[in-house]
């Protein structure tokens, strides 16, 4: 795959395609992680002479934090000391004329990619090339460059669109994602131990799938929603609260899946002993084969309890290489971090490489200050999809450009 050092920049127009997707509260961006992220990149790329396009989506149709990216503009502005010009267009002329007036060392960020009704849809390869999108830009683009790790598992036409049309360079964030992760999954370093926590049970069910029976993983320690559907497959039952939520967001379903992984691997997927719900205002910890589980009916399970964090941070502790990807509980609630902080803390104390993903868990460590992670992913999705040993799409479509142009580079 092409790198930013195989070319130079100066004068040529460069379509930076970026993930700068961020949480927003009161119509504010309220973190600029991903900002900083891509800012190397951003920079490599003006201080080339490059004339900058940059492109990013936000959020999904209808969602409330779908919006422009008027103040995505404004803070790449803030954090590089220069101006990027917010164009209220994506491919139309005004976009077309704003790209053919830019000089070498400036940058635009064209509107909410999201906007096009063609950026929607996930499509093969050669159907995003047939875009309107590519077909309008194809033309003014010398280069394109893509950063956009967080969105490598998505076929859509500005991530993969261009790959056989004009050269395509991972950025320097996408080359440092891709090298975390395939040292975390290519090594044979021993114990191998995933963390698999958060609310996407049906990825890390694929994740626990694709690692056991490829011998990537000695161990997975599971928390969150993720521990609940193999808890309730080791025949706990976990109250008429949980349950009920549970089956409300579809989840149950999954329970036989994550039973036929324990059949196949047990007893390499552990569970949590001891859970904390919320009685009366506080936090209560519950041992699975308590009497007190019957709380489980009338309260919801919130966190790992104590005793499972002191097992799994043994462990972690131990470990050679850990992946991990989502939180143990609502660690939004500060009583209830405590499963969430506490695996943490251990995957930073422990001396072996540790990667970590998923915008929660992201949230997480920078909420409670911890450190001593070795890769922090900026990406939960296209993580997980790795780590299921999926092709992602970008990539693909990155080794799709190498070929077509390498002679020429």
């Amino acid at each position: 795959m092409f790198r930013l050092a195989d070319f130079n920049f100066h004068g040529r127009t460069v379509f930076l395609r970026a993930d700068l997707n961020s949480p927003i509260e009161k119509g504010r961006i309220i973190s600029d992680a991903r900002f900083r992220a891509v800012l190397p990149t951003v920079k490599h790329l003006l201080e080339d002479g490059a004339k900058l396009v940059i492109g990013t989506h936000q959020s999904k149709p209808y969602k409330g934090d779908y919006t422009t990216t008027e103040e995505h503009a404004r803070i790449l502005s803030e954090l590089l000391g220069q101006e990027v010009e917010y164009v209220e267009d994506i491919f139309g002329r005004y976009a077309r004329e704003k790209i053919k007036g830019l000089e070498p060392g400036e940058a635009i960020i064209l509107e909410n990619l999201r906007f096009a009704a063609e950026e929607i849809k996930y499509k093969p390869l050669e159907e995003c090339e047939r875009t309107f999108f590519v077909r309008k830009l194809a033309p003014l683009i010398d280069y394109v460059v893509n950063d956009a790790f967080a969105a490598a598992h998505r076929s859509q036409p500005s991530l993969v669109g261009f790959a056989r049309l004009k050269p395509m360079a991972m950025g320097f964030l996408m080359e440092r994602e891709i090298k975390a992760l395939t040292r975390a999954y290519g090594t044979d370093e021993r114990p191998r131990v995933y963390v698999l926590g958060g609310a996407k049970v049906e990825d890390s069910l694929r994740v626990a799938e694709n690692v056991l029976r490829n011998g990537k993983a000695d161990l997975i320690l599971t928390g969150g929603l993720v521990g609940h559907v193999f808890t309730l497959a080791k025949g706990f039952y976990l109250g008429d609260s949980n349950i009920e939520f549970m089956e409300r967001i579809g989840l149950l379903g999954l329970v036989d899946r994550a039973e036929k992984i324990l059949d196949d691997f047990y007893p390499y997927v552990r569970t949590p002993v001891d859970f904390a719900i919320d009685y009366k205002g506080e936090r209560l910890e519950i041992d699975l084969l308590s009497d007190e589980k019957r709380l489980f009916d009338e309260h919801p399970i919130l966190d790992i309890g104590s005793r499972t964090v002191e097992k799994y941070g043994d462990i972690l502790k131990g470990a050679r290489v850990i992946v991990a990807n989502g939180p143990m509980g609502v660690f939004e609630r500060e009583e209830f971090a405590l499963g969430t902080v506490g695996v943490f803390k251990a995957i930073g104390e422990s001396s072996g490489f540790s990667v970590v993903g998923g915008g929660h868990s992201i949230a997480s460590i920078y909420r409670y200050n911890i450190t001593g992670i070795s890769h922090i992913s900026t990406g939960g999705g296209a993580m997980l999809s790795f780590f299921s040993g999926e092709k992602l799409p970008v990539l693909e479509a990155l080794r799709v450009s190498y070929e077509r142009f390498k002679d020429g580079a």
